[in-house]
């Protein structure tokens, strides 16, 4: 009859299993806090580096389209500080003018760099184009 008791089925789990159990979910549920912070980290960063993106060829192409060669130096070279109300952005615009007469003929041109550096970037951003004299 002692032994009746060791026999019945078993309702429930122990406490050694309950603490199984807990330490468990506590290890996967840090596991996918960790995953989804660095997956909003890489999107902000995604987007950050899509703005910068668009700031560099954004520039880029208002220089192509300006009308007068001799200004582009005046115009657009220099640093802007939140382009396009973007805080903590800066645009860079650079415009080298090169003049090699050693070459048979004249060459005359300018290579205008645009980089854009901040905040939320794992990186500079930098667009290069170089443009003839007419």
């Amino acid at each position: 009859m002692a032994a009746g008791w060791l026999m019945r089925g078993r309702e429930g789990f122990t406490l050694v299993e309950l603490l199984v159990a807990v330490v468990l979910l506590v290890i996967v549920f840090m596991g996918l806090q960790g995953a989804a912070a660095r997956f909003a980290h890489d999107v902000v960063t995604s987007d950050r580096s899509a703005v910068a993106i668009q700031l560099a060829e954004g520039r880029i192409a208002e220089v192509r389209m300006h009308p007068n060669y001799a200004t582009l130096d005046s115009t657009f070279a220099g640093t802007e500080v939140d382009p396009g109300g973007e805080a903590g952005l800066q645009r860079l615009t650079r415009v080298d003018h090169t003049v090699d007469t050693t070459a048979a003929g004249v060459v005359d041109y300018k290579t205008v760099t645009v980089t854009v550096t901040g905040t939320g970037l794992p990186g500079p951003v930098a667009r290069t184009m170089i443009l003839a004299a007419p």
